[in-house]
């Protein structure tokens, strides 16, 4: 008689995982394949996009950019402020653009060298390490959005909780998923929208365009650019796994679920569908949420790919000594190279 875990990991292990790469097909097709897929397990998209009708909430001059706080709409009746960090620049000469997509905390301020009341941080940045706005002082536009259930974003409940760290992603992701919704499909979308924005915003140009984001953050840019091509490179720190080695193996939060997603693809397939464009990968080895062994699987899976295209050389990782956490500085070395402009 098999326990209970090995009937569970049994049925997980088994599941068909039809649209996974194969080499007899076209990448085309393959693609085209998942893709489709993939965006129906998450509950598809709106067929028409919202106006954005972005208002400005603030304005704050600081050291070597400007700060500004927008709200945009995202879906009918639905508004998303971010944080859009401006870097000092000559006069009419437009910057490339990064997304920057935080985890698990107290929201977008978290990742901008703010407090969770919005004041100036002076004490530990945490996991995330202000990577916001480590990004704007390399000389990107950053668009941080603040993802649904997270900071201002929550539930009456939890924003009167008085724990800045408590979100609302439990309660929102059941409510999406009896609607037939994900809240994965919630948050990409709004990334979608977020680089809708950007791409209206003068002082960015809007064909260098990159996304970076850590741990449920990394689900979020991963995916995002998975489904959205305008994006050219992508920095996935500290999710980029196998679903079974990772979200599989332990109690995660419920907005990391899509249903029937393991008929479809693992994760190294969904991340693939990026392939040629860039992909950077960052795993702490002693990240005990999202650990190496698991990346180590996915590279594998995602070098494969990669090479089927012929853009072999636009896959890289960084395994760094640390935990579940930003390294930093050779992700923003590389994404550097890939959003340079053309060379004189």
């Amino acid at each position: 008689m098999e326990s209970l875990e090995q009937y569970i990991n049994q049925l997980t292990a088994s599941a068909p995982r039809s649209s996974a790469f194969r080499k007899d097909i076209s990448f085309a097709e393959w693609r085209a394949s998942l893709t489709a897929g993939f965006i129906e397990r998450l509950g598809g998209f709106p067929a028409q996009r919202e106006a954005l009708e972005p208002v400005q909430l603030e304005r704050t001059v600081c050291s070597g950019y400007i700060r500004e706080r927008i709200e945009i709409t995202t879906y009918e009746g639905l508004r998303m402020a971010l944080y859009l960090l401006i870097p000092e620049q000559p006069a009419g000469s437009p910057c490339p653009a990064v997304l920057a997509i935080h985890g698990h905390g107290y929201g977008s301020r978290e990742i901008t060298g703010l407090n969770a009341d919005g004041l100036e941080r002076t004490g530990d940045p945490g996991l995330h390490k202000d990577f916001a706005v480590a990004l704007v002082k390399q000389g990107f536009v950053v668009a941080a959005p603040e993802v649904l259930g997270f900071g201002d974003r929550r539930l009456a409940e939890d924003l009167a909780s008085g724990e800045p760290g408590r979100n609302s992603c439990y309660r929102l992701s059941s409510a999406l998923l009896m609607a037939g919704q994900t809240m994965a499909g919630y948050r990409i979308y709004e990334t979608m929208r977020a680089l809708d924005y950007l791409q209206e915003r003068k002082e960015v140009d809007g064909e260098r365009i990159g996304i970076m984001g850590i741990s449920g953050g990394g689900l979020v840019a991963g995916f995002t650019a998975a489904l959205d091509e305008r994006i050219s490179s992508a920095v996935v720190s500290g999710y980029a796994n196998t679903f079974q080695a990772s979200i599989l193996t332990r109690h995660h939060c419920l907005d990391n679920y899509i249903p029937g997603i393991l008929l479809e693809a693992e994760m190294p397939d969904l991340l693939g569908l990026i392939a040629p464009r860039g992909l950077f990968l960052e795993a702490g080895d002693a990240d005990h949420l999202f650990g190496p062994a698991g990346v180590r699987e996915a590279l594998e899976r995602l070098e494969q790919i990669y090479a089927a295209e012929g853009h072999g050389g636009q896959l890289a990782a960084d395994f760094f000594t640390g935990g579940h956490e930003i390294h930093g500085e050779p992700a923003y070395a590389w994404l550097l190279k890939q959003l340079a402009g053309p060379q004189e």
